[in-house]
């Protein structure tokens, strides 16, 4: 199937949201492939051009695995399914929470990922947060936020604190609960969520050990957050990674692209 087509029963879907939705797509698979999944609960979800706002989120129930870009359902800010073809279709009611108070608040994010990975979990539960000890670590120094634990996220009330303690950073850790990132493009949101995460698994996996950590010096992780992180961003460096990642989901069936 023609990437920039969608299928004859997807009536009023775009080139643009096609394109959009095969990404989306794309971009759950690779969470499962890299074991970031939750079995049906977590949410990836990526806004739509238009000045209507509207952005895609997984259809409940659907696993990661699995996921196509039909699959795929188009909500409003008030988590209404504007899809004529996706009525029946549920959302997650804590996924619209999160994912909605950051596609109001932050036009510049794209795109949206929300995981309970076992390391990020755990890290979420440390009082220190995300340590400075290792390389994928510093790309987020000075650049993570950390928004407090409510309870499961079904409080609407909850997202203007959500968006304020995000603030202007593109990464954030849940207390008690997981890690969120945010993209201009879904290759810059998927680099973001693989990066953190990894940050976590090194952190557990370190302090596991007993041993004492080594904790590079401050301007040594000021270099190299503004290595990660350079004047007028890295969109070009994502692309390029998410080419790559493209290739360990091509073959898999159902298409992702269907």
């Amino acid at each position: 199937m023609n990437i920039a087509t969608a299928p004859s029963g997807l009536a009023g879907v775009s080139e643009a949201e096609w394109k959009i939705r095969c990404d989306l797509a794309a971009l759950y698979r690779l969470v499962a492939h890299f074991r970031m999944t939750d079995f049906i609960y977590t949410h990836l979800s990526a806004r739509i051009p238009g000045p209507e706002h509207h952005f895609l989120i997984n259809h409940y129930g659907v696993m990661f695995h699995e996921m196509r870009a039909s699959d795929l359902v188009k909500i409003d800010l008030d988590g209404n399914v504007v899809d004529q073809f996706a009525q029946s279709r549920r959302v997650n009611a804590a996924g619209f929470c999160i994912h909605s108070a950051v596609h109001m608040a932050r036009p510049d994010l794209m795109c949206v990922v929300h995981t309970h990975t076992a390391a990020g979990m755990a890290v979420a539960a440390q009082k220190g947060g995300l340590l400075p000890i290792s390389q994928h670590a510093l790309k987020f120094y000075g650049h993570l936020a950390y928004h407090g634990y409510e309870g499961i996220a079904l409080d609407l009330d909850e997202r203007d604190r959500l968006v304020a303690d995000l603030g202007a950073h593109k990464a954030m850790i849940l207390a008690n609960h997981g890690l969120l990132v945010g993209g201009a493009t879904i290759p810059e949101a998927f680099h973001n969520i693989y990066y953190l995460e990894r940050a976590c698994q090194a952190q557990v996996a370190a302090m596991s050990g007993g041993a004492e950590l080594i904790l590079p010096p401050e301007e040594v992780r000021r270099h190299t957050a503004a290595q990660f992180n350079p004047e007028g961003g890295n969109l070009d460096h994502y692309e390029f990674a998410w080419a790559s990642a493209l290739r360990l989901i091509e073959g898999d069936r159902p298409d992702y692209r269907s």
